[in-house]
């Protein structure tokens, strides 16, 4: 509960809190410079703003050398750490892992009823976002439709769309199951891409998932090939 109203407290500045949300968004490391011209702040600013949300873990910084001499300089990326807030608390990380673990002990049944699980769920996180659509989607709409769900499942994601419209590449910067999948990689991994899969097919008609890269394996992100028929 500590940690939770230090978390709280700093994000409750406006400005830390864009902060915050601009760094999610970005994928990638970034200096105290961008971030002073992003916001149109004092370097000083920029860098109080980092070094409070690094205090209580949203973000990780490192020095590094830029190769052109001087002082090695500092970056700044989103912490591997997933941050729950719970008011009161309340461990749902905890009762999805018994959950889990009572399912795959159920052998082979219990990880079918597992992985149908993922699928429904995925299925109805698209459907609530699809209540107040026009009844005819273009696949912009489905597709934007996918990336709102995708987003509010804490994904980050970043989607990409071939020429034709067939197929979408996307990657997931952030994976819910990612505690869950260190001594279940298997299994939890299978569960997930059901979940995508469920997603999707909830508004394109045939869908073929793929998955190219695998955070749980050592990767920087989860990346799929979703071929689509609109």
């Amino acid at each position: 509960m500590e940690q939770t109203l230090k978390i709280t407290n700093v994000l409750a500045d406006p400005t830390r809190y864009h902060i915050y949300q601009y760094i999610v968004k970005q994928h990638k490391e970034v200096i105290v410079q961008e971030i002073a011209d992003a916001f149109e702040i004092h370097p000083n600013v920029a860098r109080m703003h980092l070094t409070k949300l690094q205090d209580v873990s949203l973000i990780t910084s490192e020095t590094k050398k830029t190769g052109k001499g001087g002082r090695p300089g500092r970056t700044y990326k989103l912490a591997d750490e997933v941050i729950q807030l719970h008011f009161p608390y309340r461990d749902y990380q905890l009762l999805a892992k018994i959950a889990i673990e009572s399912m795959m002990s159920l052998g082979e049944a219990g990880e079918k009823a597992l992985f149908e699980t993922g699928r429904a769920f995925g299925s109805e996180l698209v459907k609530q976002q699809t209540m107040s659509a026009q009844p005819y989607l273009t696949f912009d709409d489905k597709l934007a439709i996918v990336k709102n769900a995708a987003t509010l499942a804490g994904f980050s994601p970043e989607f990409q769309i071939s020429d034709d419209q067939t197929t979408i590449y996307f990657q997931i910067h952030n994976c819910p199951f990612k505690e869950l999948a260190k001594n279940n990689s298997s299994t939890i991994c299978s569960m997930h891409n059901a979940y995508l899969l469920g997603m999707f097919n909830s508004v394109f008609t045939n869908v073929q998932l793929v998955e190219n890269e695998n955070m749980v394996n050592g990767c920087d992100l989860c990346s799929y090939r979703a071929s689509v028929t609109d």
